[in-house]
């Protein structure tokens, strides 16, 4: 179903370069804002953008808490080192404890777990967008297709970007395209993680493997079967329908914040 021959994910490589190439360039800059975690995702979203820019137009922005593990900075520098990039480093420790001690954030349930999750990964979109400021650059985003369409990502954190060369590619398709643009393979091959408190996971956190994640969103999304039809292919149909509806749930993650309807416009196409 995903499994693709290297000539295809060459092609796939090959536009997803000039996508960012062409928008970046458009759009009247030439550097571009990458947020390193150590993990696949943004490994990937890295490399394609210094192959589309250059390394020297491509900062890496490496930004850990008191949550990150030693191995994902590790990764990440030696990223940045494997293409002779640009990098820069903040510690959001100290802001995220901030936000936390003002918010009173003293309960050790999920939700408070979940919301000091929110936390971090607000303050590191606030960090690249300052980044991008600065540096006359665009935010690239680390988001793949499974995470979009299950809404797995934080609003105005990690979905904050100016674009996701990623968006089209299903987490599967990720690790496909990983090995073949040279991400080292201890990335590839760690658990996906991001690090919202300790020894979590996004497969444990999801309740799902991202391999039969990803079969039912094909099957739901580019095919087109509807439950019922995907349970008949021999997949349990309390997960089809827990995949289905957070696909449905999350559809506002998705989309630009709606406004009502006031008056009517004759709009012109503008791009």
């Amino acid at each position: 179903m995903f499994a693709q021959d290297k000539q295809s994910l060459e092609r796939i490589r090959s536009q997803i370069v000039t996508f960012i190439k062409d928008y970046v360039h458009s759009s009247g800059h030439k550097k571009a804002v990458v947020g390193l975690s150590g993990g696949v995702d943004s490994s990937l979203s890295y490399f394609l953008t210094c192959d589309a820019l250059g390394a020297k137009n491509t900062i890496g922005v490496i930004m850990p808490s008191r949550l990150s593990n030693k191995e994902s900075r590790e990764n990440a520098e030696e990223l940045i080192k494997l293409k002779k990039g640009i990098k820069q480093y903040y510690d959001i420790s100290s802001i995220v404890e901030k936000f936390g001690s003002v918010l009173d954030e003293s309960e050790k349930n999920k939700r408070s777990r979940i919301r000091i999750g929110n936390i971090q990964a607000r303050t590191r979109m606030i960090i690249l967008y300052d980044v991008a400021s600065r540096e006359g650059g665009l935010v690239i985003g680390t988001g793949n297709k499974t995470e979009l369409l299950t809404g797995y990502f934080t609003l105005y954190g990690d979905g904050g970007c100016s674009i996701e060369p990623l968006g089209d590619l299903y987490k599967t398709e990720v690790w496909e395209l990983a090995q073949i643009v040279g991400v080292p393979k201890k990335i590839i091959s760690r658990k996906p993680t991001a690090e919202l408190w300790e020894n979590q996971t996004d497969e444990t956190e999801l309740g799902i493997k991202y391999r039969t994640l990803d079969e039912i969103l094909w099957y739901y999304i580019e095919r087109n079967n509807n439950p019922d039809e995907i349970v008949k292919f021999g997949y349990e149909r309390e997960i089809v329908e827990k995949v289905v509806a957070l696909v449905k749930r999350t559809k506002f993650k998705r989309h630009t914040p709606p406004s009502p309807v006031l008056r009517r416009y004759n709009y012109q196409e503008l791009v």
